[in-house]
């Protein structure tokens, strides 16, 4: 049996495509966030948002089964000559447990060896 492909999705059954991870810590609270960037989404460009069902929260799949997120903020950013262009669409979450962080780095990991990612530590 092989593994399945680490995937993100915002409608079940419609894998995206993440551009981006940032990983931050509020140095008050210690909880840790993540802010995921699209440059697109495939739910948009095929209009499956009309079809597939959203439970409104991302759905982060692996070998390890399924991690859903509520976020905290989906942000859709707009340019080009006509400010109607899609530029990206930012996923705003937070992790306030350590052993969900560690689990979401697992995902990670896998989802970046699986796609070509590579992490980079900016201080």
């Amino acid at each position: 049996m092989t593994n399945p492909t680490p995937s993100i999705e915002f409608f079940s059954g419609v894998s995206e495509e993440l551009s981006n991870v940032r990983l931050r810590r509020n140095k008050n609270t210690g909880v840790r966030g993540v802010l995921m960037i699209f440059e697109k989404l495939k739910a948009l460009e095929r209009f499956n948002s009309f079809r597939k069902e959203s439970t409104g929260d991302l759905r982060l799949i692996d070998a390890e089964g399924e991690i859903s997120v509520a976020p905290s903020g989906v942000r859709f950013i707009f340019g080009g000559d006509e400010g109607d262009e899609l530029q990206r669409v930012e996923c705003d979450f937070e992790i306030e447990r350590d052993d969900h962080w560690q689990r979401f780095m697992r995902f990670m990991n896998r989802y970046a060896e699986a796609n070509g990612m590579e992490y980079s530590d900016k201080k």
